[in-house]
């Protein structure tokens, strides 16, 4: 992976020292069961990202000049429990340094690392999971950082809220609350879930998205595809609403599953990163085009009352 930096944003907005934004690759495929491809995932979401405006139209904002600096990417792939952990490490790291922190995977099963450093670093966490799958099996082909345990800890140590779900095993409904899941069929004919999910949300919120969360005709290039999934401006209205009444104090997004023939994934997992980031900081950069077109035009009177003063003279 040899992005010198997100986006391929200029330099001076990717030092960590002033980024306000941390992004942290982390390339692990090491339990998924049935399509190989997620350890691509960051790596084609990054070469997506470089060919992408960097305009924002709907909040007329710039966030990457906010900073975001792009993390050595997480490497650890000895087993399931290392990887976590050292995802776990690195996430508290750039936490304690008062960063965003956002990951980017890999399969689901690196949420385990980024939510457990989130749980320790905030009181009275939720976390907010799109997903098709459950993900609550508590072990899984002999680990219990396997990606099919991927929100197991978190139904366990926060206050878990689960959208989107439209697959899982009958020993999940044992540990899953369903006064806090919002099955995708239910969704697709009722809207009041919206409201409802963030009634249920305290003030600080992780979100950890997991692409097969849409509907495989707007992201087919995931592992495990579930049809019913949800679209594009629906997912954004809630993100977007979501953002605006709580403290989201980071997030993942995981599970791209790069085809080389279907780059239209690459590119949804890209500008969702993005539009996140967005939300998120709306209203700094917003302040910051405020001061730099403020300054602009001064600028600009500046030199037309220089110009008129020689004009006078």
């Amino acid at each position: 992976m040899n992005h010198k930096t997100y986006a391929g944003i200029d330099e001076k907005y990717s030092k960590l020292d002033s980024s306000k934004i941390v992004l942290i690759p982390v390339p692990y495929d090491g339990t998924s069961t049935w399509q190989k491809g997620a350890d691509k995932g960051p790596e084609a979401f990054l070469n997506a990202s470089e060919n992408m405006e960097l305009y924002d139209i709907e909040t007329a904002t710039e966030v990457y000049k906010q900073g975001v600096f792009l993390a050595p990417p997480v490497t650890e792939n000895a087993s399931p429990e290392k990887m976590v952990e050292a995802v776990h490490e690195t996430t508290k790291k750039y936490i304690k340094r008062n960063k965003f922190v956002t990951a980017f995977g890999g399969e689901h099963s690196i949420s385990i690392g980024t939510i457990r450093a989130f749980n320790e670093c905030f009181d009275n966490l939720t976390v907010l999971q799109l997903d098709a799958h459950a993900d609550l099996r508590q072990t899984y082909q002999g680990s219990t950082c396997n990606h099919a345990c991927a929100l197991y800890e978190a139904s366990q140590t926060t206050n878990l809220i689960q959208v989107g779900i439209r697959s899982m095993d009958v020993i999940e409904t044992s540990v899953m609350d369903f006064e806090k899941t919002y099955f995708a069929h239910d969704m697709a004919v009722d809207d009041t879930w919206v409201d409802a999910a963030i009634d249920q949300m305290t003030e600080n919120v992780f979100i950890t998205i997991d692409l097969d969360a849409f509907d495989p005709s707007i992201m087919p290039s995931t592992g495990t595809p579930e049809p019913g999934g949800m679209l594009w401006y629906e997912t954004l209205d809630f993100l977007r609403q979501v953002f605006a009444e709580k403290n989201v104090v980071g997030f993942d997004i995981v599970e791209l599953c790069p085809n080389k023939n279907e780059r239209s994934s690459d590119f949804l997992a890209a500008k969702l990163y993005y539009k996140m980031l967005s939300y998120k900081f709306q209203e700094d950069a917003a302040e910051d085009s405020y001061d730099n077109n403020f300054n602009e035009v001064k600028a600009n009177t500046n030199r037309v009352s220089k110009f008129n003063e020689n004009d006078d003279n």
